[in-house]
């Protein structure tokens, strides 16, 4: 939903000129703004955008306000829900830098505290910018509901064309995946982790991807949040197919923390581990952000549920296969990368 920032006038007219300064506070709306071929229009972005590879060269207007580098699973847990709980940020946004940009469009989200400034930060934020610039609110629950995102910031961008045609591609290949696996005989059992210490569930768009490429993830929430479960609920489920996508991560760092989960109790009575079906992926580019990868995540689901059937044709580094050893320190997480598509 495209606004305009708070303390406009109602006399202000809205004007049809397509934004030249954007600024992006979330990843995905960094990976939308290029996909449209605005990268020139970037002025600012968050310290977590990283693609494509000339965003990381873009000034940096937005950061954690935690340390989560240097933390556990846990204990970024911990520190999310104590600064949430006290009504504490988790971004810091650099006001002196965003007012030397002078942005006339920011582009946000309202969907998730966690992975960019909440609409109450932004707000206090633009009360301070001497221009009001208009602000463009991302808050997709669907596939469906992403595409429709990307529409809207090519409306504002003067780029709806465009937009149509990444839409357009999208839709055609979810269409060819979802046809080619209803055909399939059958559909296996699907955990998707989005988070391993404690354990949560997928959901959004993930429930909705697993189902288009073959599989069921009844743990999974469709169109909501992702939430913290019990581990027996995994266990009750026995999923055939286990893929560790925890939010925020690459795939060196989602596979290095994925060798907890073997430490858990009946891990390894697990169908998905006792037939080596145990996978982590790189979740930051194709599955955590709303944006036209998680098309590509689509497909890379369709081939580790069934590799027999679709191949992946991406790159390398998207996913590992991950074996329950008895002495995990014997292979390295280098020898973990080295033996991806396995």
């Amino acid at each position: 939903m495209l606004v305009e920032a708070p303390n406009m006038t109602s006399s202000s007219p809205v004007t049809s000129v397509a934004a030249q300064r954007i600024v992006s506070f979330l990843p995905s709306a960094t990976e939308m703004i290029c996909a449209l071929g605005l990268v020139d229009r970037l002025a600012g972005v968050t310290h977590e955008c990283d693609f494509p590879p000339e965003v990381r060269q873009k000034p940096i207007v937005v950061r954690s306000a935690l340390a989560i580098d240097t933390m556990s699973q846990s204990e970024v847990d911990a520190a999310v829900t104590e600064r949430l709980r006290q009504g504490l940020s988790l971004y810091q946004v650099d006001e002196r830098l965003l007012k030397g940009i002078a942005p006339d469009l920011i582009v946000t989200q309202d969907l998730c505290q966690v992975c960019a400034p909440s609409g109450n930060e932004v707000a206090q934020v633009l009360a301070s910018l001497p221009t009001k610039p208009k602000v463009l609110w991302l808050t997709p629950k669907s596939l469906e509901q992403t595409f429709e995102n990307l529409r809207e910031l090519g409306a504002a961008t003067d780029r709806l064309q465009k937009a149509e045609e990444i839409i357009a591609d999208g839709r055609s290949r979810l269409e060819r995946i979802a046809a080619q696996a209803s055909r399939l005989p059958a559909r296996p059992r699907v955990f998707c982790m989005e988070w391993i210490d404690p354990v949560h569930c997928s959901g959004h768009w993930v429930p909705e991807m697993v189902r288009i490429a073959g599989g069921i993830d009844e743990l999974g929430r469709t169109g909501a949040d992702s939430v913290r479960i019990p581990w027996s609920d995994v266990l009750h489920w026995a999923p055939e197919v286990l893929i560790v996508m925890p939010c925020g991560c690459e795939l060196e760092k989602a596979a290095e923390q994925a060798r907890q989960l073997f430490g858990y109790p009946g891990a390894s009575e697990l169908p998905a581990v006792r037939n080596g079906r145990v996978y982590a992926v790189d979740a930051n580019s194709y599955f955590a952000r709303p944006g036209p990868r998680v098309v590509d995540g689509t497909e890379l689901l369709a081939h580790l549920l069934h590799p027999s059937v679709f191949e992946w044709r991406g790159p390398s580094d998207a996913f590992v296969r991950l074996e329950d050893e008895p002495n995990p320190d014997r292979r390295s997480l280098h020898s973990l990368a080295s033996a991806l598509n396995t």
